[in-house]
This record gives structure tokens, C-alpha cells and sequence, in this order.
């Protein structure tokens, strides 16, 4: 059966600042409401948006959360860990670099590090429990990214070595969120183990095809894996639980392809883009997840190397309201209808 899928929403991520209005969740959910948004996803380490250990804890605070986004005509559509899932594995040539995602008690201590980690998920679930949520956004970390080119060639059984530390870490993890009645909706994202629906499948099978175990699709991501975005949604339609739309384009040459070389975001082949100013076909995409009874919503991921986010924000809401399909409650031939019954039926096939 078919779903209108809600929105229009944004990943409120990428405008988080400290000027207004941007500097707080009352603040910025009214100016999302004033772009027509009619939803927001909210990046939990932005501690001027919300408490998560508060959140898990208190509901009386969640649902004082909840209230602020509610007072200006908006649901929240997910919480979002990505920072935080990222750090449940870390290889060590990142630890520099990833310890930034973390408080810095816990800075030099890769262990240390993942057991706040571990302990901020169990939190992502019992918050998203106490706000009524149904979906989480998150990634899922990454101990075998360094290793994504075999050259030299991997030793063998260290890819799946990986892959099963990276299950026994999570399984955990996705327990508690089945607890809570949340799915885990990891993003598919180059730089982590999960980054192509082949390697989900190598870590859904290590979980034990868990039920909590889902996605949030993002199509920008398989552009720049050359990857079909469309065949996908057919693939995983029963696991995909969120959505980012977001745009991207990839116009390979003579000197770079899907590797960069390198090079800044302006300057490589395949760049993220203000959502309309890319390759992604989104009426495709959105046909397909309305067919395919898709509940969730549709949230603006706004990443551009070009484009002012203001405007992107603007004209995000403008284009996903345009591309949601509001889904017929009945078919188009049914004026053409004869009004047959079984007898009727028989008859024309002369039985």
C-alpha cells in the first residue's frame, strides 16, 4: 500500500552556531517553521538543542523538549548520534582525529572513549523512547575503512574479523534500542564499515539480521560510490526507516574519479550539492518510497561546497513539499470500472 511520506524536515546539524537564530532549539525550530519545514532531526551533541542524559532520564524534561519543537508547529522527526555512533569503533589511525567527538576527559584513551560511547547510544535509546520517537539516526564506526583497497593484499580473515568485533559491539547497543521500540537507522556513508549495501549485509548477518538493525537512506553517498541509488531503495525497502535528501553530482575526468585525489570538496569529481542543484533524481526516489510504503520522513541534509546553507535551507523546503506525493486513495481507470462480480468474471473467462 501505498504512503505520503511527511514533510517537509531538516537536519538541524549543519546551522547549529552561536549566533541567533541558531543558537537555540526554541530559535531555530521557529526559524525552520518559517522556511515551512514541518519537522526537525536533532543532532544530540549540540548541547543548546538538548540534554541527551537529561532527555533519557527525565521525561518530564523530554516532554518539555518535545514542547519547544511542538510550540512551532513541528514534530521531531529523530535524534541523531552520528558523532557518537562513530566513535563505538575506532581504528587507531583516526584516534587523533575522532577524539574530538568526544569530551575531553576522555581525549588519549581510545577505551575510555568507547565506553562513553557505548553509554551515550543506551542514552540515544531511552531518550528517543521518552520523546515517542520510532527511528534513530546514527553511524556505525569503523575498524576496517583503513583496509577498503586491498594493496597490499588483506591478511585473510581481517576483514571479517572486523566486521565481528564490530557486531559484538553493537549488538548491545541495538538490544537496548529494541527495548525502547527505536531502529537504529544507520547511515551508509564512505568512511564507515557500512558504507555499500554489501557491507551492511556483511554486518546484518553478524547481528543476527536483527530487527533493529535498519538504514537511513541517503542517496548523495551512492553517487559518489557510483553505486545505483534506485536499484537500492528496491533492494532494502523493508529496512530503509529514515531518510536524508540530500543532492550530489560526479563528473569524473581525465585527471581524478571517485577517489578526489585528494583535493577539496569544490575540487573534486564528486561534490555534495544543495539539494536541486545535483544529479539525484528525486522524483524517482520519491515515487519508489511512497510505493514502496515508506513511514518515515523526508529530511533535508543540507551539504553544499557552493552554496549559502540559508538558501539551501529555503529552497530545500520548497523542493522536497514539491516532490512529496501526496498518494490517490483510489485508481485512475476506475471510471472505466464495469462493476463486475464473480459470476461476471467466470463469464468472460468462459468458465
Amino acid at each position: 500500500m501505498a504512503t505520503t511520506i511527511k514533510g517537509p524536515a531538516i537536519f538541524l546539524a549543519q546551522f547549529a552556531g552561536d549566533a541567533a537564530p541558531f543558537n537555540s532549539l526554541d530559535s531555530i525550530c521557529k526559524w525552520a517553521a518559517d522556511l515551512g519545514y514541518k519537522g526537525v532531526q536533532i543532532p544530540t551533541w549540540v548541547s543548546s538543542f538538548i540534554d541527551l542524559e537529561k532527555a533519557a532520564n527525565s521525561k518530564t524534561y523530554a516532554d518539555e523538549i518535545k514542547g519547544v519543537v511542538n510550540s512551532h508547529g513541528l514534530e521531531i522527526t529523530e535524534l541523531s548520534t552520528h558523532l557518537q555512533g562513530q566513535l563505538i569503533a575506532v581504528h587507531p589511525a583516526y584516534d587523533t582525529a575522532f577524539d574530538g567527538f568526544a569530551p575531553s576527559a576522555v581525549h588519549g584513551n581510545p577505551k575510555a572513549r568507547q565506553l562513553w560511547a557505548v553509554e551515550t547510544m543506551m542514552n540515544a535509546a531511552k531518550a528517543s523512547q521518552n520523546l515517542g520517537l520510532k527511528a534513530h539516526a546514527t553511524f556505525s564506526g569503523s575498524l576496517a575503512w583503513p583496509y577498503i583497497y586491498p594493496w597490499p593484499q588483506r591478511p585473510a580473515g581481517l576483514v571479517e574479523e572486523a566486521f565481528d568485533e564490530l557486531a559484538r559491539r553493537w549488538t548491545p547497543i541495538l538490544n537496548a534500542f529494541d527495548e525502547a521500540g527505536v531502529d537504529v537507522c544507520y547511515e551508509i556513508h564512505p568512511g564507515e564499515d557500512l558504507h555499500d549495501g554489501i557491507s551492511y549485509e556483511m554486518f546484518l548477518e553478524r547481528v543476527n539480521n536483527h530487527p533493529r538493525a535498519n538504514l537511513l537512506y541517503d542517496p548523495s553517498h551512492f553517487v559518489l560510490q557510483q553505486l545505483d541509488y534506485l536499484d537500492y531503495i528496491d533492494i532494502y525497502k523493508d529496512r530503509i526507516k529514515a531518510f536524508h535528501v540530500k543532492d550530489a553530482e560526479f563528473n569524473p575526468t581525465g585527471r581524478q574519479g571517485v577517489y578526489g585525489g585528494f583535493q577539496s570538496w569544490v575540487d573534486r569529481a564528486g561534490r555534495f550539492r544543495s539539494i536541486g542543484d545535483g544529479q539525484v533524481d528525486f522524483p524517482a526516489i520519491f515515487a519508489k518510497m511512497a510505493a514502496n510504503d515508506f513511514q518515515g520522513w523526508a529530511v533535508l541534509e543540507w551539504e553544499c561546497a557552493l552554496k549559502h546553507p540559508e538558501d539551501g535551507a529555503r529552497e530545500g523546503a520548497e523542493l522536497i513539499s514539491s516532490y512529496i506525493i501526496r498518494v490517490t486513495e483510489k485508481a485512475f481507470d476506475d471510471f472505466a470500472s464495469g462493476g463486475t462480480d464473480q459470476a461476471a468474471n467466470r463469464k468472460m473467462l468462459g468458465l
